[in-house]
């Protein structure tokens, strides 16, 4: 995980604002074939409107955050193994609150989803200072693992979050999801795309499927190393 950088020049790596302040580099470890958090167990905590709430034992947190529809909540559960965890709706938006999951040693934060169209003004007003809350206040978050849709270009909601991860100078993640709705040659060509708009370096992207299951246990084995690190 890396700060993620400001849409820029459309080179790969380059940040458009060089000026933003960078989280500490995290990158891929040495991974195994194994999915260190099956073995875990996992506990819903709550949910919470306030972006600064205390949450006990005081714990690094790994946030997810991404569009309404870009399958969050399925990749949450297939993360830890636990079917129903993070309830999956057919009704994008449906997640307005803070939702925090109590592994052993850290939490992982489902925030609400953004770019929701029917959401109205007043509704986005309060993401967006919520979202600003958590992403700069946060003094626990460790990473924040950055869910896109890999058969679409970003959005102008995209690029909005970019700004702000890139202004939180917290270590980012960009996981690509859907990635089994691609064949194997449009999925290498729409992944070079995508990261080189956003400016992504190729440590910064993780490819992921909760239906096949790819990339799942190194993301995994990622948001693992980032809490550890947090915590050492």
């Amino acid at each position: 995980m890396k700060a993620a950088g400001q849409r820029g020049s459309g080179k790969a790596g380059k940040a458009g604002n060089e000026g933003a302040h960078r989280g500490a580099p995290l990158s891929h470890p040495d991974r195994g074939p194994a999915n260190p958090l099956h073995a875990q167990p996992i506990e819903f905590v709550g949910s919470f409107p306030d972006p600064l709430v205390r949450v006990e034992p005081r714990l690094p947190e790994i946030a997810f955050v991404g569009r309404s529809n870009v399958g969050k909540s399925s990749l949450l559960n297939a993360l830890v193994d636990r079917p129903g965890l993070a309830r999956v709706s057919g009704t994008p938006g449906k997640t307005t609150l803070l939702n925090f999951y109590r592994l052993p040693g850290f939490y992982l934060v489902d925030l609400p989803g953004y770019g929701f169209a029917r959401a109205s003004k007043s509704a986005r007003t309060g993401y967006q200072r919520l979202m600003t809350g958590y992403l700069r206040g946060r003094d626990t978050l460790a990473g924040i693992v950055w869910l896109l849709d890999i058969r679409h270009p970003p959005s102008k909601e995209d690029r909005e979050m970019q700004e702000l991860l890139s202004a939180s100078g917290r270590p980012v993640l960009a996981t690509f999801t859907k990635v089994d709705k691609l064949t194997r040659s449009a999925l290498a060509n729409q992944t070079r795309q995508l990261a080189r708009f956003l400016g992504l370096e190729p440590e910064q992207v993780q490819l992921s499927s909760s239906r096949s299951g790819l990339g799942i246990a190194e993301l995994a084995t990622s948001i693992v190393a980032a809490a550890g690190e947090r915590s050492a």
